[in-house]
């Protein structure tokens, strides 16, 4: 019993010596020996802090430029009220750190999908996740993103992100996502 207590605290100490990277001046870290990455650097447009790509290409552990990536650090996802497709402001902070994440990634091209909730016609809610979709692109175009690397499509009500006939599935549902290609 004693070597099994010893084990754990020796594993213990090990892993919590791990988790800590030394820091320099300067905010840098030292990811391997001879290369610095920066730990935190400060978003020109907001000027809130953003986390940095690690020397492996990591952004907060995952793939940097993925949809993970996307997912995890910017947020791939707009919604919309009820039979509406304009961007409000809370969807326009989105798109903003989109058109940002985007410009870092030039070589990148996305497809925005436009959703609706359940409710109305299989055409009706294909032409408005059409409007939805179009508006997240343009959008993201007046933030300096190339229309080239935007394609569009509309799923309509037939992609919901959450099952269920309430007003909490149906405001989940009625939404535009951006889908790294």
């Amino acid at each position: 019993m004693k070597k099994l207590t010893l084990v754990l605290f020796a594993a213990m100490l090990f892993v919590s010596a791990c988790s800590e990277k030394p820091a320099s001046e300067g905010g840098e870290v030292l990811v391997e020996e001879g290369q610095m990455m920066r730990e935190e650097s400060v978003d020109p447009i907001t000027g809130a802090p953003m986390q940095g790509v690690d020397a492996m290409g990591y952004n907060n552990g995952v793939a940097a430029g993925t949809q993970q990536d996307l997912v995890a650090n910017v947020g791939d996802r707009v919604f919309f009220g009820y039979d509406r497709s304009d961007i409000d402001a809370e969807s326009r902070a989105t798109l903003e750190r989109q058109a940002r994440w985007l410009q870092q990634y030039p070589n990148l091209t996305v497809t925005v999908e436009g959703h609706a909730d359940e409710r109305g016609t299989r055409e009706y809610n294909l032409a408005l996740g059409d409007r939805r979709a179009t508006a997240v692109r343009n959008y993201l175009v007046a933030l300096g993103v190339s229309p080239n690397r935007i394609r569009t499509i509309s799923y309509g009500k037939e992609r919901p992100a959450v099952l269920g006939s309430n007003p909490t599935a149906w405001a989940q549902n009625r939404r535009g996502v951006t889908v790294v290609e």
